[in-house]
């Protein structure tokens, strides 16, 4: 079992992930709150350990969907695709929810699928999602654009009305960046340079605006409020855009044989 840091309080997790938790003992719940607190606390900068939190984490509570987000996050940060895939698909089974669908679609591409990357993606209803997951599956949706060498639509995929200069919410930042990649790609680098310059902007209003706040929110991003900030902050508009292209759809790979979904589900006390 992963050694748990003393500073850890299980009220770091925040209420919803929390709430998920009292179908478990209290003793139960409050070990795997810790897990999770550890886990988003080491994902950036030791994404190894933060998995091991959450595999104790879903050991202890493997039916519970928080839990097993959390190990698809984590195992994604780590490069394990596939657990990622089979993880999410679970998640989305037991909380009826598409807010991780541009993760999924992002991991069927680290298979080496992005056929089935962007098929999965078109296999929702985009109006349906709440806007950050809408950003989130643009994003992904341009990524398997690149890894198909279509970069034109790639750019298309993220001419949506989020792409907005002159206003900073907690999804631009990598909205921006995804832009000025594909725009990179394009060999158009002076718009990139431009786009660049406004995420960093961005990022640091954001920064900004949410100093103070304590609450750990463990691979909740579906849930996350936008936060705007003053118009000035970020750089004027450009007319740089390109005309949406339409590619054909390639045919789509093989399907693998899928792990058991409850193959980390344990008894929970």
């Amino acid at each position: 079992m992963p050694e748990l840091d003393p500073s850890i309080d299980p009220r770091e997790l925040d209420r919803a992930a929390r709430a998920e938790l009292k179908t478990l003992s209290k003793e139960n719940a409050e070990q795997v709150a810790k897990h999770l607190v550890a886990a988003s606390r080491l994902l950036d900068d030791d994404p190894a350990r933060a998995h091991e939190h959450a595999l104790e984490a879903a050991h202890r509570a493997g039916r519970v969907a928080v839990v097993r987000e959390s190990l698809a996050i984590t195992a994604y940060a780590t490069g394990d695709f596939a657990l990622a895939l089979r993880e999410l698909r679970t998640y989305r089974r037991i909380s009826g929810r598409d807010d991780q669908l541009p993760l999924m679609v992002d991991s069927e591409r680290g298979v080496g699928r992005p056929e089935k990357a962007l098929e999965l993606g078109r296999s929702v209803d985009r109006a349906s999602l709440e806007t950050v997951v809408q950003v989130g599956l643009a994003i992904a949706m341009s990524g398997a654009r690149l890894d198909l060498g279509q970069a034109e639509d790639a750019l298309s995929e993220l001419e949506i009305p989020q792409l907005d200069p002159d206003r900073a919410f907690s999804w631009s930042p990598a909205l921006f960046d995804a832009y000025a990649e594909v725009l990179e790609e394009l060999g158009r680098d002076a718009a990139a340079t431009e786009w660049r310059e406004r995420s960093a902007r961005a990022e640091a209003a954001l920064d900004a605006a949410s100093a103070g706040n304590e609450t750990v929110t463990v691979f909740e991003m579906a849930e996350e409020e936008p936060v705007e900030v003053p118009a000035a902050q970020v750089a004027e508009p450009t007319a740089d855009t390109a005309e949406p292209v339409e590619a054909a759809e390639p045919a789509d790979a093989a399907e693998p044989a899928e792990a058991d979904d409850d193959a980390a589900a344990t008894p929970e006390d």
